[in-house]
């Protein structure tokens, strides 16, 4: 988990200085201003790793580049934050720590459909320091890229990750089992991540090629069971985001066993861009489920969640849920040629609309810009298929 962040001379700001929320951290902003920066710094924090490049520092300044962070734990927030000063002459953030302080499984969507999951039981021995141990040759991070998520993941001819078709398939076939079955899992957390009356039900799998021996799972809509692979991007989106819950839980949960040691109870999740590919009825739900389905993995399951948006239907969907003592709203707002990050108070909108027109999107009016109304007049839309009277 993390309670702040603090960056200086890294990133499109001078400095941004964040105290974040114990469960929900909603950011939210114009394109461009650093939303998903965020969101990699944390994973950095968290796992010592970066998701894709290094955040860049700035130059030209006497000053030297640093993030400092302050993690917590079972036993409560760090004393002190711990810091990272940029190396120039390795091009390299070191990491304050020989490795993470056991922050629990963190697991990031990217915009792109890739994701990023960051494992305790299976990643956390990378670059120990114990006297006398010798370490496995785990990898530091497991990064998915949208083809590796749903085909596998291999890294030295081993494999990492079955993927989404085959581990769905495989789960399905298994003998009832004892908890947690996966498949009971991915059914749950599918049907939290969906609409009343639209969920995500499995289907039969089926053969979709006559060169492809592979079964491909099946969803059943209205009209008929639907190869997963021929799905929406909106429900190829969730059911992305469904199985990497589940397999990651499930993963960890076996890896525990393996180390005769206790599953962890901490989960952070990064999401950027909540709302892609979604519909306003998923918009509306997507968030306070991501909220809801860590309860799938045990009651006990603390959970911290970072999101962007840039969808005033995701944070109106908040307003029966946040909490002020556990949960923040942040601004990236451009003030000339500083950005700056804001926290903002909490305030309910009643609606989408009320939320276009807050100072969180800051739209005079949640219409089309020429249809605006300027000193009792209305604009015109010049464009060549208007129609000038003589």
């Amino acid at each position: 988990m993390l309670d702040a962040l603090h960056m200086k001379l890294v990133g499109p700001a001078p400095y941004f200085d964040i105290q974040l929320g114990n469960r929900l951290n909603v950011f939210t902003g114009d394109n461009g201003l650093g939303k998903t920066f965020l969101l990699d710094v944390a994973w950095w924090a968290l796992t010592g790793t970066w998701s894709d490049l290094p955040a860049f520092p700035q130059r030209g300044t006497q000053e030297q580049p640093e993030i400092s962070y302050l993690p917590s734990g079972k036993s409560g927030p760090s004393t002190a934050p711990l810091t990272s000063r940029f190396d120039f002459s390795r091009q390299s953030w070191p990491h304050p720590q020989s490795r993470p302080g056991m922050p629990g499984l963190i697991i990031y969507a990217r915009v792109d459909g890739g994701f990023s999951v960051w494992d305790p039981a299976r990643n956390y021995w990378k670059n120990s320091k114990v006297k006398g141990v010798g370490d496995p040759d785990l990898p530091a991070s497991y990064s998915f890229s949208p083809h590796s998520l749903w085909r596998g993941l291999e890294e030295a001819g081993e494999t990492l990750c079955n993927g989404l078709i085959r581990d769905w398939v495989t789960w399905q076939h298994l003998p009832k089992q004892q908890e947690p079955a996966p498949f009971t899992l991915l059914c749950d957390v599918l049907k939290r991540l969906s609409p009343e009356g639209e969920e995500i039900r499995p289907g039969k799998p089926t053969r979709v090629s006559i060169t492809d021996v592979k079964d491909i799972p099946t969803i059943a809509l209205p009209y008929g069971e639907v190869p997963i692979t021929m799905a929406s991007a909106g429900m190829k989106r969730i059911m992305g985001l469904a199985y990497l819950l589940v397999w990651t839980w499930y993963e960890h949960i076996r890896a525990s066993e393996l180390l005769n040691q206790p599953p962890i109870d901490r989960l952070v999740i990064l999401v950027d861009e909540v709302e892609s590919h979604l519909h306003p009825q998923w918009q509306r739900l997507i968030l306070p489920a991501i909220m809801d389905v860590s309860s799938s993995f045990g009651r006990s399951m603390h959970t911290q969640i970072f999101a962007t948006t840039h969808s005033p239907m995701i944070l109106a969907s908040l307003e029966p849920f946040f909490d002020e003592n556990e949960d923040r709203l942040f601004l990236f707002k451009q003030d000339q040629k500083l950005v700056d990050l804001q926290e903002i108070p909490w305030a309910k909108q009643g609606d989408a609309v009320g939320w276009l027109t807050s100072e969180t999107f800051g739209l005079r009016q949640a219409r089309s810009r020429h249809g605006i109304q300027h000193k009792g007049t209305r604009t015109q839309c010049p464009g060549p298929f208007a129609f000038v009277r003589e």
